[in-house]
């Protein structure tokens, strides 16, 4: 009997945080160079997708993220021609503000992320023309982000197994 292979997307979130009309971006090693990306990372087990995003934030900016909406879900699908990678990838995007005034003093940034930075509107769409962006995803959800798009934190539901994993006898 051939087992049929089952579609696993891979699951990130991300922060699309907003200051005096700047956005926070990361700049980022990546397989295919130094990339600009949202604050975001793969969702973990055992974490609802606001407490990634939450952590994601915290890890590659050093900044405490205030969630204040959903901004929405994305798919995308990225091949690495290098070594035939395919995948597609599902983000889980909120959007708010910074907690403080900057960077919680002493915090690391995440392995190959090299800085954080505010970028105007026009500086991301710049490199995004210059093909600097990770992923177009991160163009869609400041575009969505300018037009008002807004759903709310508890669309979201996570049952308590998610923490407590039941235990099947």
């Amino acid at each position: 009997m051939q087992v049929a292979h089952r579609f696993k997307p891979s699951v990130t979130v991300a922060a699309i945080i907003e200051r005096g009309g700047l956005y926070l971006l990361v700049e980022e090693h990546t397989p295919e160079g130094l990339k600009l990306n949202n604050p975001a990372g793969h969702l973990e087990q055992g974490e609802t997708p606001l407490q990634g995003a939450l952590r994601e934030t915290l890890e590659e900016t050093a900044h405490r993220f205030r969630a204040e909406a959903l901004l929405g879900l994305y798919m995308s699908r990225f091949q690495r021609p290098q070594t035939d990678e395919d995948v597609t990838y599902l983000r889980i995007a909120y959007c708010g503000g910074i907690e403080g005034e900057g960077p919680v003093p002493g915090l690391v940034l995440d392995k190959g992320i090299v800085r954080w930075l505010w970028l105007s509107p026009e500086e991301i769409a710049a490199a995004r023309a210059a093909g600097r962006l990770r992923s177009p995803l991160v163009w869609q959800c400041l575009q969505d982000h300018r037009a008002g798009q807004r759903l709310p934190l508890d669309l979201i539901q996570a049952d308590d197994s998610l923490f407590r994993p039941q235990i099947k006898q």
